[in-house]
């Protein structure tokens, strides 16, 4: 599989990389600044990223809100809505979102961004990556798209391949506790582009 990766320098835009390469398929990675042999183009210039797109099977969007102070959601919004709109033009249907986990529900009608307990230096920017989900279950429904939210917590670690999959609730172990690696982050992202067993919704994955 030929895939499309904007964003592949962060976190987890790497380990998403390094998931796919270790199973054969080709990446194609896109950054703003074109560091690290990467192509150079911003997720909002959707005519950049047609014209990259153009040959490839599928795409993940694995940007991030600025975190510079700056409000967040505009940039976030106009990022993945050129990427998506790029897609379009080059034919490229399949796509993976990279969402955040503070939209998921923590009991009826309740988020957990909206939790007393949420911390408010990360709010804006869960906040951001809410409106996505909501901007790509409004205006993608021409695409076969998925939005992945991770656990409440995520961070680099181990590569273990076990993990659980859910919906739109927050997944919780015995303790209570919420969170998944990085790395198998990446390995339920990629499981997605291979299997398409979620096209048309948001999943979450944690351990």
């Amino acid at each position: 599989m030929r895939i499309l990766l904007i964003g592949a320098t962060g976190m987890i835009g790497r380990r998403v990389a390094d998931e796919a390469r270790r199973r054969g398929h080709e990446v194609t990675g896109v950054t703003r600044s074109g560091n690290e042999g990467t192509a150079k183009a911003e997720a909002a210039d959707a005519a950049a990223i047609a014209g990259l797109a153009k040959g490839h099977d599928a795409a993940v969007l694995a940007i991030a809100p600025p975190r510079d102070g700056s409000e967040p959601t505009g940039p976030l919004l106009a990022g993945g809505r050129g990427a998506l709109d790029g897609l379009r033009q080059a034919g490229v249907r399949r796509v993976v979102v990279v969402g955040g986990a503070g939209s998921l529900l923590v009991g009826p009608g309740a988020r957990l961004v909206d939790t007393p307990e949420f911390p408010d230096l990360y709010k804006g920017e869960a906040l951001a990556q809410g409106e996505l989900l909501d901007v790509v279950r409004a205006e993608a429904g021409d695409l076969d798209w998925t939005y992945i939210s991770p656990a409440a917590g995520i961070e680099p670690g181990e590569r273990t391949g076990t993990f659980r999959l859910g919906g739109d609730e927050l997944l919780t172990d015995a303790d209570g506790k919420s969170f998944i690696s990085a790395e198998d982050y990446a390995v339920a992202l990629v499981d997605e582009l291979e299997k398409s067993q979620a096209v048309g919704r948001r999943i979450t994955v944690a351990y």
